[in-house]
């Protein structure tokens, strides 16, 4: 790769190249992990060659959860040692042959654990497309720029319902799966080509000419601060991570992405069911899940971009106490149009803060020890992604009445804001 330097309109146009393709691996990320979910309900009624029971279909489900957990903790902290571009290739490549796996599954003890392989991917894939991006944006539209990036997860959810709408009838679910396979596929070669490294990861190696290259091929500021290799052998990232000055901080962003997580999932996976409930046709009742996301595509960039104005801090904040809002007055009896509108500000405030908190998260961490830092925060997040559909089946089955559905998820959103309000004001 040539390191000669850039004129400032190419250096911003390959800038855009690189969030381009870490938003390319979360969008293929979205529609694998939500596809599972559009072919569910063949898998449940007899039409597929083997059918699952609702407690197979429970346990599938949370195995590839399980492997976004492990693959988010293990894969983010290998990430900061042997480089952010090795990385990102190797995550789509792994969760791609496990979509081809599972498409192929003869029996469902096949299509489990092929589910668990490809979260290891998807899970790993997530805080090294948060930290390249992050690296590569602008310093004063980090947040928003990631913000836009991870929108891709909500159009590759998206992407996986209308797809299965057009291919489930005429060729089956299994098909569903090998487009999954064929996107990732079609980006690995992109990525090899086009995704430079990390200059931090470079710098913190010792490889300091290959760094300032990069950064001056491409417009950015490199952080001299940040440790070197021989500095880190002596005290890991994992170390920084738990050190007292950073300690409190860790621990509330575990809690501010579990409880993001919680809400994400739970809702995504209950809402239709409890609008259901409140009398909607079913046709209407899965409307609300589109405008669920399409209100977190519209919404989190906007939110970023404030983020950035004013900091990641109250916003964050302020956003789960507007989703926690919306959600409560969800209960009341409002008109039609006004409850799509709260649904669709409860997506930018519950799917979009999990997402301004990962650009939150990613900028308080020193540069060195970014994707470490976000692995640990979005893998221990993930136990609210498992979470989150059993505690909204709790919530249904508890004959609490229709309104506890809403408060039960109400609730959690206040919590998050606290996390985020006593997050501690970033040392240098």
């Amino acid at each position: 790769m040539t390191t000669q330097k850039l004129p400032a309109t190419e250096q911003r146009s390959s800038r855009f190249v690189v969030v381009a393709l870490c938003c390319a691996a979360i969008i293929v990320d979205g529609y694998d992990l939500i596809v599972y979910g559009t072919v569910l309900p063949t898998l449940l009624d007899g039409s597929a060659e083997w059918t699952l029971t609702k407690q197979q279909a429970g346990n599938i489900g949370a195995y590839a959860l399980i492997g976004m957990l492990l693959g988010a903790i293990g894969v983010g902290t290998i990430t900061d040692l042997v480089g952010r571009r090795r990385i990102m290739i190797g995550c789509i490549t792994w969760f791609s042959a496990a979509m081809a796996l599972a498409a192929l599954a003869p029996d469902p003890t096949w299509f489990g654990l092929a589910r668990f392989i490809a979260g290891l991917g998807l899970g790993g894939v997530v805080p090294t497309a948060i930290a390249l991006t992050v690296e590569y944006a602008h310093p004063r539209r980090r947040v928003m720029t990631n913000a836009i990036m991870f929108s891709g997860y909500s159009i590759g959810g998206i992407t996986a319902s209308l797809t299965a709408i057009a291919v489930l009838p005429a060729f089956g679910w299994r098909a569903m799966l090998w487009i999954g396979a064929a996107l990732g596929t079609i980006l690995v070669p992109l990525t090899l080509r086009l995704l430079p490294e990390s200059p931090s990861y470079l710098l913190a190696r010792g490889r300091a000419d290959q760094a300032h290259a990069l950064a001056d091929r491409f417009g950015l500021e490199l952080d001299e601060s940040a440790p070197t290799d021989k500095q880190l052998s002596g005290r890991s990232g994992l170390k920084v991570l738990f050190s007292p000055k950073l300690l409190p901080a860790t621990l509330l962003f575990w809690l501010g992405n579990g409880v993001g997580l919680l809400l994400v999932y739970g809702l995504n996976t209950w809402l239709a069911q409890i609008m259901r409930e409140a009398g909607f046709e079913l046709g209407s009742a899965m409307a609300f899940i589109l405008v669920l996301n399409f209100g977190a595509i519209i919404g989190t960039p906007l939110f970023g971009a404030l983020a950035d104005r004013i900091g990641a801090k109250p916003v964050t904040t302020g956003m789960f106490l507007t989703a926690a809002a919306c959600i409560f007055l969800m209960s009341l009896d409002v008109p039609g149009m006004l409850l799509y509108i709260l649904v669709a500000i409860a997506g930018a405030c519950t799917i979009g803060t999990t997402i301004v908190v990962n650009g939150f998260t990613a900028t308080y961490y020193p540069a060195s020890m970014r994707a470490t830092g976000l692995g640990w925060a979005l893998g221990i997040g993930r136990l609210g992604a498992v979470l989150g559909p059993i505690y909204g089946s709790f919530i249904l089955s508890s004959g609490w009445g229709l309104d506890a559905n809403f408060y039960a998820f109400a609730v959690p959103a206040v919590f998050g804001a606290a996390c985020m309000l006593l997050v501690p004001a970033k040392t240098a």
